[in-house]
């Protein structure tokens, strides 16, 4: 079997990682890939941009690639699987109509509120004077979110009135998102604690991944500006058994099934964003239409099934007695991020990295190699992950291993965990 990942961060490495480990994957492939993918055994990377469709195309023809694995939400919402379908190709994602439920944070909303699937109150903008009248009359702490894509870092969770209009101001006057930002959502801030509840889908049967949850926040006690995730850990000690029901009976299955009835039936990666109140109900507080990062590094520890098959049975519509199996211990990944991140940052540093093991491992995220160093080329750079026998150990040998990264202008959190820590 010959796989190819799109995609160049920390997600497309331990995917590709994973996937050649197994001795029915002859080599995996990666467009554009980093640092990272490009030392490792039986993976190459290969220069197409993640959002070179035609390119692809061509390359998954000459190669006579068996399937595609998508890992960031671009090139979903581009329409890659459309066009890969099209040409009778194997890959795992969401239709571009589907991939609205990521790429449109207004779609998401109206299909979870007509479906009747748990969810804040919300409301869209596009003028600033109706969207700050409607948090006026709301009240804060609310959240404002640019309707499209915009990096994991569209999210403003404003604790006052002068924090919300500055967000609604920045969004929608200065541009700060683009195009992302031109519309806004508007909607209630949900007490509880936030999981990852990540699932595979076939257009008709689900196929649960471990649970996880990561920290959002750049700074310790989950304090500081919104970021693309500062590390994760798995299984999640909030999602129990009452939840994992909650999850899958009111939100994963009607999703599903309300999909495919309204003409967009789900293939790929679903990743519901869920707040957990005290009595263990639950409420989507995002789709993304793509594994997470960096909640993937610590799954792919510990999935001990071949996700490569998992995804060409998924392509094909065959999961509906696919397993997965797992690493009973925990998994936990710190992010190695740039000083400054998620603002303006340095590129350009030099790194070294210790030995990795089968229970500890550096994945790569904004790497790149030159003159056989490897070198900082974006904000979120690595990620440190180890397995435990229970989250504690996990945490601290993440932790050893981030110690034995030689970088000088990394900043990391000390505290991934503690959440977790928090229940056990």
């Amino acid at each position: 079997m010959k796989v190819l990942v799109i995609g160049s961060g920390g997600r497309e490495h331990a995917i590709a990682w994973q996937c050649s480990q197994f001795n029915e994957v002859k080599h995996v492939f990666v467009a554009p890939g980093n640092a990272g993918t490009a030392l490792e055994k039986k993976i190459s990377n290969i220069s197409i941009d993640s959002e070179n469709i035609p390119g692809l195309i061509s390359f998954v023809k000459e190669e006579l690639i068996d399937i595609t694995i998508v890992g960031p939400e671009a090139p979903l919402v581009l329409g890659i699987v459309d066009e890969f379908k099209y040409e009778d190709l194997a890959i795992f994602g969401p239709s571009k109509k589907a991939s609205q439920l990521e790429g449109s944070k207004v779609f998401c909303k109206d299909f979870l509120d007509r479906n009747d699937i748990p969810t804040a109150y919300y409301q869209a903008f596009t003028e600033t004077k109706p969207a700050i009248d409607y948090v006026k009359e709301k009240g804060a702490p609310i959240v404002i979110k640019a309707d499209g894509l915009a990096a994991g870092k569209g999210v403003i969770i404003a604790h006052s009135l002068e924090e919300a209009t500055d967000a609604i101001n920045d969004m929608l006057e200065g541009n700060r998102f683009g195009e992302a930002g031109s519309r806004v959502v508007i909607e209630e801030f949900l007490e509880g604690e936030e999981a990852s509840f990540i699932v595979m889908v076939d257009g008709n049967n689900i196929l649960p991944m471990a649970t996880s949850q990561d920290h959002k926040a750049r700074d310790n006690g989950d304090k500081g500006p919104n970021t693309g995730g500062m590390g994760a850990y798995s299984p999640a000690p909030v999602v129990t058994d009452l939840v994992y029901k909650n999850a899958m009976e009111k939100v994963i299955g009607p999703t599903v099934d309300a999909m495919k009835s309204e003409g967009m039936p789900y293939t790929g990666f679903l990743y519901a964003g869920l707040m957990i109140d005290q009595n263990e109900n639950v409420k989507v507080l995002e789709y993304n239409c793509r594994f997470g990062d960096p909640e993937t590094q610590p799954i792919m520890m510990r999935l001990q099934s071949n996700l490569a098959n998992l995804c060409l049975l998924g392509a094909n519509g065959s999961l509906a007695n696919a397993t997965a199996e797992w690493d009973s211990r925990s998994s936990l990944g710190v992010v190695m991020a740039a000083k400054g991140y998620p603002y303006s940052y340095q590129k350009g540093d030099i790194i070294r990295l210790p030995e990795s093991s089968s229970s500890a491992k550096v994945f790569h995220a904004g790497t790149v190699l030159y003159n056989n160093k490897i070198l900082s080329n974006g904000g979120r750079v690595l990620c440190a992950t180890a397995l435990g026998k229970d989250l504690k150990d996990a945490q601290g040998r993440a932790y050893k291993l981030v110690n034995e990264v030689k970088w000088r202008g990394s900043y990391s959190r000390t505290d991934i965990g503690f959440k977790g820590l928090q229940h056990e």
